[in-house]
């Protein structure tokens, strides 16, 4: 299989050239050819098997085909399991089971088994560039240290990340260098795409993205959706919905792109904290990228969503097709505290503010009848509480536990360069 650019302007890539490179030379996001039939895995497949019985038509004829079902036992060693939520026919999926205790650790970690794999035998080091607005950024540098030949440099906006976040970010080193940009995440993205783009840069220092624009990172985020809906429909028949938490939009595009291929996925909707791009478009407003507000659900703050481009590419660029499949609501951070405080209350469910916005817009449907009570649905829960504790634990009057591999990152000391919002800036801390 052959890759393309969403702007049609690049030369056709192989997969492991489309991985290696990050974003196309045209400034576009990589997508398939053509979209293969989703080939379904023996049953009881784990997690891993699921993921390399689903990729394979992706893989093929290319380098890393072989490889492929290592890279997925690599990438997928711990569990994303869908938990039933106290409310009827109401489920989670647990993305955040990985070393840094976020969905982003599963993509990030394939992305590095791929690279590792691509760059063998390469002289001169890769070096990844990855803008975050909270998760990406640890995820990319767990998953890449101390991976040989492999550099990685993770640009994160000062003041707007959790103390948790950024005390991730920064206490690797080694190969992996944080910079604590005095900006926001679009700024911290538009260095990262112009760095990306820059040719005189590139023949001096090699670069790629790990950012959910990857297609590296954008393909294995299907596995677990298309894993938890064959479970689901192996136990109960039928098909599962998705509410699913979104910023860069790359999780939810994994969602899409699955559905897309044929896995039993029922409907997706979207929610967003106050950055409100994706539910003024889906109400019938022009795509209008805004600068991006601070909110409580930080790693959701993009004013821009990248992968937006490749929903638009995969329906074809008719809005009115795409506004007509999906709906996106958006959640302010009073009804995020509001949501993670009454779950507890009575339930004794614990969510981070991004899993808060999905289960509030789960509850909204149920409420409007748009979810009957029949229908199954689940809420992606994208990052484990502990990561924000300062915003969770005053709300639920109790500390919460923190994951050992978490624990055990937070016992390391840490440090971020300060960087100005600027890309000449940038472009002299690569050189």
């Amino acid at each position: 299989m052959n890759f393309i650019s969403t702007r049609n302007a690049s030369p056709v890539a192989t997969l492991s050239q489309a991985i290696a490179a990050g974003l196309a030379s045209d400034g576009g996001l990589y997508v398939p050819e053509q979209l293969p039939a989703a080939r379904e895995p023996q049953p009881g497949a784990n997690l891993a098997e699921t993921a390399a019985a689903l990729l394979q038509p992706f893989f093929a004829g290319d380098g890393l085909g072989q490889a492929l079902p290592a890279i997925c036992a690599e990438a997928f060693d711990f569990p994303a399991p869908l938990q039933a939520l106290a409310t009827a026919n109401d489920h989670v999926l647990e993305l955040f089971h990985g070393p840094t205790a976020a969905f982003k650790d599963f993509g990030a970690r394939f992305l590095a088994a791929s690279l590792s794999r691509v760059r063998a035998g390469q002289e001169r080091p890769l070096t990844i560039v990855v803008a975050t607005s909270g998760d990406t950024g640890a995820a990319v540098a767990a998953a890449f240290h101390n991976q040989p030949n492999l550099q990685v440099v993770v640009l994160y906006p000062d003041g707007r990340v959790s103390p948790r976040q950024a005390h991730q970010l920064g206490c690797l080193g080694g190969n992996i260098r944080a910079l604590r940009v005095a900006g926001s995440f679009d700024d911290c993205q538009a260095m990262a795409k112009q760095a990306l783009g820059d040719a005189e840069l590139q023949a001096q220092v090699p670069l790629s993205s790990a950012n959910s624009i990857s297609l590296g990172r954008l393909l294995p985020q299907m596995s677990y959706y298309a894993h938890a809906a064959l479970s689901h429909r192996a136990a109960h028949g039928g098909l599962l919905n998705f509410v699913i938490p979104t910023g860069n939009l790359g999780n939810a595009m994994a969602a899409i792109m699955a559905r897309a291929l044929g896995v039993p996925l029922g409907r997706i909707v979207l929610a967003t904290n106050a950055n409100r791009v994706l539910p003024d478009y889906f109400a019938g407003g022009p795509y209008q990228p805004k600068a991006s507000v601070a909110t409580l659900a930080n790693a959701m703050d993009v004013g821009a969503p990248s992968n937006f481009e490749r929903l638009r590419w995969l329906y074809a660029g008719d809005d009115a097709a795409l506004r007509g499949a999906f709906q996106s609501f958006a959640v302010g951070d009073a009804t995020i505290r509001d949501t993670i405080a009454a779950r507890y209350s009575r339930f004794g469910e614990v969510f981070c503010p991004h899993t808060a916005t999905a289960v509030h817009v789960l509850e909204q449907l149920r409420r409007s009848g748009e979810a009957a009570a029949d229908e199954h649905w689940a809420v992606a829960a994208t990052a484990h509480p502990a990561k924000f504790e300062s915003v969770v634990e005053p709300l639920i009057g109790r500390e919460v536990a923190v994951p050992p591999a978490l624990a055990e990152l937070l016992k390391r000391p840490a440090h971020a360069e300060p960087c100005a919002p600027e890309y000449s800036a940038l472009r002299e801390k690569l050189l």
